[in-house]
């Protein structure tokens, strides 16, 4: 089973995900479809609603081993990092972001078990810009207002094309 990887402008975006209650054979065949949609991309991470699944499910690889975590949560966090955040539902730009530069998420396995990951620099981002999309938020919302304006025309200009391979926007912090 494919999945396409739905682009900003579709509703499924901006709805907040479902929690996860029975960890099934459904399921598992949704977290190696969304695997292989995110290979495709590609990308280091995925969330359900990217690919029209309400579900609170993202899957992520950014070291050779995929993982999948279910209903994740974030419970502490520290630190400050601008970074740069790039977005599969987003294709082509890149923008400078401050979020926490540690976090503790809690969340459920493909086993059923509760675990909690400590993360910091890259995975901690990753782990935050996830659980966005679980949550029906998108980059734009975490853009100061001038990143914003811009973004939103680059976006448009790389959309309107018809075509954003293999051309990018970096956005700075403002």
């Amino acid at each position: 089973m494919g999945y396409d990887i739905r682009t900003f402008g579709d509703p499924v975006l901006t709805a907040v995900a479902e929690q996860v209650e029975n960890i099934d054979g459904k399921v598992i065949r949704l977290t190696q479809a969304m695997l292989q949609a995110m290979y495709k991309a590609p990308g280091l991470g995925l969330a359900a609603p990217q690919i029209g699944v309400q579900k609170q499910i993202f899957v992520y690889d950014i070291d050779g081993e995929p993982t999948t975590l279910i209903n994740p949560r974030i419970v502490e966090s520290r630190g400050e990092w601008v970074y740069d955040e790039g977005c599969l539902s987003i294709p082509g730009l890149y923008v400078e972001m401050l979020r926490p530069k540690e976090v503790l998420l809690e969340a459920v396995d493909l086993n059923g078990n509760t675990i909690q990951v400590e993360a910091d620099d890259l995975l901690a981002r990753l782990f935050q810009h996830e659980l966005d999309h679980l949550n029906g938020v998108l980059m734009f919302e975490r853009m100061t207002p001038e990143q914003r304006e811009e973004a939103l025309r680059e976006y448009a200009r790389i959309a309107d094309g018809g075509s954003y391979e293999g051309e990018t926007r970096h956005i700075g912090l403002k």
